[in-house]
């Protein structure tokens, strides 16, 4: 069975953790992303760090990016995009989630808080019960 963009998208709702790898000057950097659960997956992903970060610093010098997601009963998801760095407090707020406090205890005002957006061109999956396919997002990149 081939699995649709909503498909996936449901899926994606009971995974937690994400990698993200972005590209340094000597490779690949990957690291372990909250996704936050309970979003509804339109292609784009939001993440959030610190400005300082090798993820926020990369993104921004190289937005080609790479988001991968594990679920239960073999599911694996591998979706290539371009990120996005936003600094913009009301676009924070809507993609907040009260978990992400642990990390940011000052919320949408902690210093140097900046979102990761990555708007996903291209995915490919595995499954164990639906077989392996792929999904062209037909993303454009995001402008600055």
């Amino acid at each position: 069975m081939t699995l649709t963009q909503a498909d996936l998208a449901e899926r994606m709702r009971a995974i937690d953790t994400c990698l993200v790898a972005t590209t340094t000057p000597e490779g690949l950097e990957t690291r372990p992303m909250s996704n936050n659960r309970d979003v509804e997956w339109d292609g784009t992903s939001w993440f959030f760090a610190l400005e300082d970060t090798g993820l926020v610093k990369q993104a921004t010098a190289d937005p080609h990016v790479l988001v991968t997601c594990t679920g239960e009963h073999g599911l694996w998801i591998a979706t290539t995009g371009r990120a996005r760095v936003h600094d913009d407090r009301t676009l924070m707020a809507e993609h907040w989630d009260p978990d992400i406090d642990r990390w940011f205890e000052q919320g949408v005002d902690t210093p140097g808080l900046r979102l990761i957006e990555v708007v996903g061109e291209h995915v490919r999956y595995w499954t164990y019960e639906d077989g392996d396919g792929e999904i062209d997002l037909g993303a454009a990149a995001p402008t600055a």
